[in-house]
């Protein structure tokens, strides 16, 4: 059984509350209006009595043989007059001497006059032979100052509530509107109330509260929400780590925070400001690389959530993590190029091999041996150069591949390695993509220059001689030769140096390189921008630096990574 809704409760318990208040304001009202009154009365009847106590006719009155006959007259007409009940006029020992009723007249006065017989006036309610009425008493005096006798003036309660039941239909119609219109500003707040919680009870909106946070805790991926004036409303702990903000859900929790306040990449907080719409886009937060996906959020029910218009409430982006996907999308690569270069070789191998086989049908034995050696031993060289160079063999793989890359673009690849390199301590898979990174990029740059080499050259199609893995500056080479140095060493204890240098064109002025998106090539289908932020991602992860120089003889990248314990920590 569905239990009622908020706006209801709500409603229901507004509602008691001012009628409860109604009442309670209403009978306070009539109390203090009923005090009033009798305080009021009792005002006026101590006027009436001290104005007969000082009356000189009533002094005379009271000296003659019939005091009754000379006052009772005098007494009705001021009852008549004042729209007082009773005026009576008694002797000290409270023998009555006026009355409205006759048959009263001589006998003793019901009620206090002990303070009027010490001389003060004073006023009471007390019921008497009329009923419970406010009256006042006040002392009459000679010319000697003797109290001769008191004077007595009245008004019955009945009358007092008479004049107070005029004001009782404006008290009535005060607390009539009092709850209707408590009532009608209690239906306007729970329609809205019921609005903005559609409808749902207290228990169910603690529900859908518990199911929320429950979801947006154990969700694999980074949720942010920003609302239409650019500040992030809900940030799960997944989100605050990949962004590197570890309070940002608590502090979301607490209030709103401007994207603008908060240290995010560049084109991350653009993107969030912005408020477009975005698909599995890369963005560098740190040492992380995130696909990002943003959709614009509307009120639900709206027509925008059917079909794109409607009241904008904000965005609603995810972040995920692509760093390690990158890293193996690199290693793969670097596999791939390798693998791509011993097919190359296979169809030089089989193009040689044809050559030889020709040379023996010609009779040609010694030449077809002494061409077949010299393939062998070039092969050989380049392989064992490689290896005797290089400890590690994932890296030597990745060098290997690159070489034949190279030599199929026409770009003189040379490695140099100082003779301490040894088996560096920095995770291969770092290894593996800052080289991959900057080699690519090397030859990316130079190859251009070695097609317009080869064109100037009438030598379209042909590359040049072997790559020679010797020292870098080594070897005659024409002006328009393309050429990579890739140097690895170690410049100091517990540090290790891969610098990558290329004949290309240089870097962007004005531009830091080791941003996303930033390149001086084409964006292809996954972007551009990438490499690069890769490689520094690396470097600050693991404690180190990078460098970028351009000079008119090309461009140098050079990467200093710390190759000890703390550094294998670090990354």
């Amino acid at each position: 059984m569905r239990r009622s809704s908020i706006a209801a409760r709500l409603f229901a318990l507004q509602v008691v509350g001012v009628v409860v208040l109604a009442l309670v304001a209403g009978a306070w009202q009539w109390t203090s209006a009923r005090t009033d009154t009798e305080r009021a009365a009792a005002a006026r009847c101590t006027a009436l009595a001290t104005s007969i106590a000082d009356n000189p006719f009533v002094l005379e009155a009271l000296r003659s043989d019939d005091p009754s006959a000379e006052l009772e007259p005098y007494a009705l007409d001021l009852m008549r007059d004042t729209d007082t009940d009773f005026v009576t006029v008694m002797t000290p020992d409270r023998t009555r001497l006026t009355h409205p009723d006759p048959a009263e007249i001589g006998r003793p006065f019901i009620g206090t006059i002990e303070p009027a017989l010490e001389g003060r006036a004073f006023s009471e309610t007390y019921a008497g032979t009329l009923g419970p009425s406010v009256r006042a008493v006040v002392p009459v005096r000679d010319e000697g100052g003797s109290i001769v006798a008191l004077v007595a003036a009245g008004v019955t309660v009945d009358s007092v509530s008479a004049a107070l039941s005029t004001r009782l239909p404006l008290l009535v119609g005060g607390a009539l509107a009092t709850v209707a219109l408590g009532a009608l500003a209690a239906w306007l707040l729970s329609r809205h109330l019921r609005r903005v919680t559609r409808g749902l009870g207290a228990e169910e909106l603690g529900r859908v509260s518990d199911h929320h946070e429950a979801v947006l805790h154990s969700v694999g991926e980074g949720l942010v929400l920003v609302d239409d004036r650019g500040r992030l409303t809900l940030a799960n702990d997944h989100a605050a780590a990949l962004l590197e903000e570890p309070a940002l859900a608590a502090d979301v929790a607490r209030r709103p925070v401007p994207v603008a306040e908060l240290d995010l990449p560049a084109s991350l907080a653009e993107l969030l400001r912005g408020g477009g719409e975005a698909q599995d886009e890369v963005h560098v937060a740190g040492d992380r690389v995130l696909v990002v996906n943003q959709r614009v959020a509307a009120a639900p029910g709206t027509a925008r959530a059917r079909t794109g218009a409607g009241r904008r409430l904000g965005t609603v982006t995810t972040l995920r993590d692509h760093t390690e996907l990158r890293q193996l999308t690199d290693e793969l690569r670097t596999m791939s190029t390798l693998s791509e270069a011993l097919r190359s070789q296979t169809h030089e191998f089989a193009n040689r091999l044809h050559t030889i086989v020709a040379l023996i049908e010609l009779g040609r034995a010694d030449e077809a041996l002494r061409f077949a050696s010299d393939e062998l031993d070039l092969g050989q060289v380049l392989a064992d150069q490689v290896v005797a160079a290089v400890d590690e063999p994932v890296l030597a793989a990745l060098l290997l591949g690159k070489s034949a890359q190279a030599r199929e673009r026409a770009v003189d690849l040379r490695l140099h390695v100082s003779p301490d390199f040894g088996t560096p301590r920095v995770p291969v898979r770092d290894l593996v993509t800052v080289v991959g990174n900057l080699v690519d990029n090397a030859l990316d740059a130079a190859a251009p220059r070695a097609r317009a080499g080869a064109d100037a050259a009438g030598h379209v199609g042909q590359g040049p001689a072997e790559p020679g893995l010797a020292e870098p500056g080594l070897g005659a080479q024409s002006p328009a030769r393309a050429v990579v140095r890739v140097a690895l060493e170690r410049p100091a204890p517990g540090l290790v140096r891969v610098a990558v240098s290329d004949t290309g064109p240089g870097l962007p002025e004005g531009r830091d390189v080791f941003l996303r998106g930033v390149s001086t090539k084409a964006a292809g289908p996954e972007g551009r921008g990438i490499g690069l932020a890769l490689v520094a991602q690396v470097a600050r992860r693991a404690g180190g630096t990078v460098d970028a120089r351009t000079t008119q003889d090309g461009t140098t990248i050079t990467v200093e990574l710390p190759d000890d314990d703390e550094g294998q920590v670090r990354s």
